[in-house]
């Protein structure tokens, strides 16, 4: 096996199809995994560790506002040297998976640092026994810790969920051969797989693009693929959702949890009826929406009935485009600064300084994200990209993701945290702002067509897929709590939902219905899907505002965006006359949607 390099510094993938493409530079956060550094804070923290467990544990109900504020930012200290250490370690495994040094040096530091943490696990505990009158007294009081009472308040909603400190214990020590191995063997499997199209072997990102190939046939080719390969490996992906499933349903009947999505509604301070009236204006929308939207484009492609790999075909008049690089930071950050010069100055480091990793590499894992790191730092940003005009509108997303994640770094480690339910509004935003620039440019009805189309095609696999997806993990789980389900089981429901949501004009091939199985936010994050609809519809009424000239709204939206995780989402939507409370909010926002598919049918005309 090759020697570990010392250094990873920033790079670039020369001479892809779409021009030179940036990798990371991880030496902001350590020169290398044999640094000193790394070595040095790893040591620090089992020092810091241990020195606040001897001297807050047992105490914390005794503290005055002072001392209570010198403990939260002693903790919060703790809090961001961990944090830097497996980010570093996570983000130099997710750029090769498939690499044992990388895996090993994660695994080997994710199960040192649970260890090392287990003396805090009482903080959490022992705080949420305070009694009320003393938390009151101590957070209101001056120069104590005022600011940090959203996120106590967060913590303390779990106390009726709370277990005996020895329970709590257990569960955090054997967390890194629960979930989280899971999570792992998920995460290595779904990257080394390798499917066969055409006698040409792709990884799984590459495999999924075909799926927007202009080539009918390339793009069933692509499917097909897909699906005998899921189908092999149908079996190990049934028993990781088993075993997720029941180890959730176990932990949530300990905790007295009333639902399996409970849990993800308290972390992301958002109310069960919110969420609720969400989905079921989401799915009660599916016949003027998707299924509308579909039978259309079935016209399009003309088509009596279309295939799962025509769901994201591109249009017969939309001429095959390929990208480059350089035209798609110019397209996003032109859109950005047409909105803010400040938004495109923030965005302006991620491509010149090592903060995003672009190109498709062997063992890298799928999709894209971006990763806040920790407060001292910086956000990372993960593409793979193939310059597909998906791909501008991913990179828009993804950069989003990393303006709102540098804006809230100023709240602090804790307070920067944004709720899932407001993590995609920059992120769609900035996608809409790159495509409004896009159309406004657009003067030829062709191009216009594929663009509106494209829109609404992203909008529905934000909106409608996602509800279909959590609607798929409701079922999923409301499914195992009554036995162990066979990989026929997980199929059925899967294929119920997306007849659901797809409507009518559909026809599913065989082995569509294991197409389950990549979904990595099923294993990740548990219910977390309906972040992206909540965004979408928040971010669709938050650009209505901005249409129709809300005074000072560039400053209320950098506003909204540095509060991180600081206010609850009715107080962070006031100042723009929005309540995501109110039903008819969702409404508001699905027309957006509507009001497209309207233009498209009349372009029809």
């Amino acid at each position: 096996m090759a020697a570990t390099p010392l250094y990873d510094a920033a790079e670039q993938v020369k001479g892809t199809p779409f021009g030179d493409l940036p990798e990371w530079d991880l030496s902001d956060l350590y020169p290398g995994p044999d640094s000193p550094e790394l070595k040095s804070d790893i040591e620090r923290l089992e020092g810091l560790v241990r020195d606040f467990a001897q001297t807050y544990q047992g105490k914390l109900a005794g503290l005055d506002a002072a001392a209570m504020l010198a403990c939260i930012e002693a903790y919060e200290q703790i809090d961001i040297i961990a944090g830097r250490i497996m980010s570093y370690a996570g983000l130099r495994y997710y750029q090769n998976t498939t690499d044992p040094a990388r895996a090993k040096m994660m695994g080997d530091l994710q199960a040192r640092i649970t260890d090392m943490t287990t003396p805090l696990v009482f903080f959490s505990l022992e705080f949420n026994r305070i009694p009320d009158e003393t938390y009151e007294a101590v957070f209101t009081a001056p120069n104590g810790p005022a600011r940090y009472k959203p996120v106590f308040d967060r913590m303390r909603a779990m106390r009726p969920h709370q277990l005996s400190d020895e329970l709590e214990q257990f569960l955090h020590d054997n967390s890194v051969v629960g979930a989280a191995a899971w999570n792992r063997l998920f995460d290595e499997t779904t990257a080394a797989l390798t499917f066969d199209v055409d006698g040409e072997e792709l990884g799984l990102e590459a495999t999924l693009n075909l799926l927007t190939d202009h080539d009918r046939t390339r793009r069933e080719a692509g499917a097909r693929a897909l699906a005998q390969v899921f189908q092999k490996n149908v079996g190990l992906f049934a028993r990781v959702h088993n075993t997720l499933a029941k180890e959730k349903a176990i932990e949530d009947k300990w905790r007295k949890m009333p639902t399996p999505q409970h849990g993800r509604h308290l972390s992301n301070h958002v109310e069960p009826e919110v969420v609720e009236a969400l989905r079921n204006a989401v799915t009660k929308a599916y016949p003027r929406l998707s299924h509308r939207y579909y039978a259309l484009k079935a016209k399009w492609l003309g088509l009596d009935k279309l295939q799962v790999w025509d769901r994201n075909a591109p249009l017969p008049t939309d001429a095959p485009k390929t990208i480059d690089w350089t035209e798609a930071r110019a397209t996003v950050m032109d859109a950005y600064a047409g909105f803010s010069p400040r938004l495109a100055e923030l965005a302006e480091p991620f491509f010149d300084k090592g903060w995003i990793d672009a190109a498709v590499k062997p063992g890298k894992a799928p999709g894209a994200f971006a990763h806040p790191t920790v407060t001292t730092v910086h956000p990372y940003v993960m593409l793979n990209y193939l310059g597909k005009p998906r791909d501008v509108m991913t990179l828009a997303h993804e950069l989003g993701h990393g303006v709102h994640q540098r804006l809230a770094a100023d709240q602090g480690e804790l307070l920067s945290s944004t709720p899932l339910t407001l993590a995609e509004t920059a992120s769609v935003f900035g996608e809409m702002l790159t495509f409004r620039a896009l159309l406004a440019k657009t003067t030829d009805p062709a191009q216009r067509k594929a663009l509106l189309a494209g829109k609404v095609e992203d909008m529905i696999n934000t909106v409608v897929r996602q509800i279909a997806f959590y609607d798929f993990e409701c079922r999923l789980h409301a499914a195992r709590a009554e036995g162990e389900l066979t990989p026929d089981d997980i199929n059925a429901i899967w294929m119920e939902v997306q007849h659901e949501s797809l409507g009518p004009v559909f026809e599913f091939m065989p082995g569509y219905e294991t197409f389950w199985t990549y979904v990595p936010h099923f294993v990740h994050s548990p219910f977390y899907v309906y972040a992206y609809a909540f965004g979408d519809g928040l971010v669709n009424a938050l650009y209505a505002a901005y249409e129709d000239g809300l005074p000072d709204f560039q400053q209320k939206y950098f506003d909204l965006l540095a509060a991180g995780g600081s206010k609850h989402h009715k107080e962070l939507l006031a100042p723009f006359g929005l309540d995501a409370s109110d039903p008819a909010f969702w409404d508001k926002g699905l027309s957006m949607i509507e009001g497209f598919i309207d233009e498209l049918e009349k372009l029809e005309a």
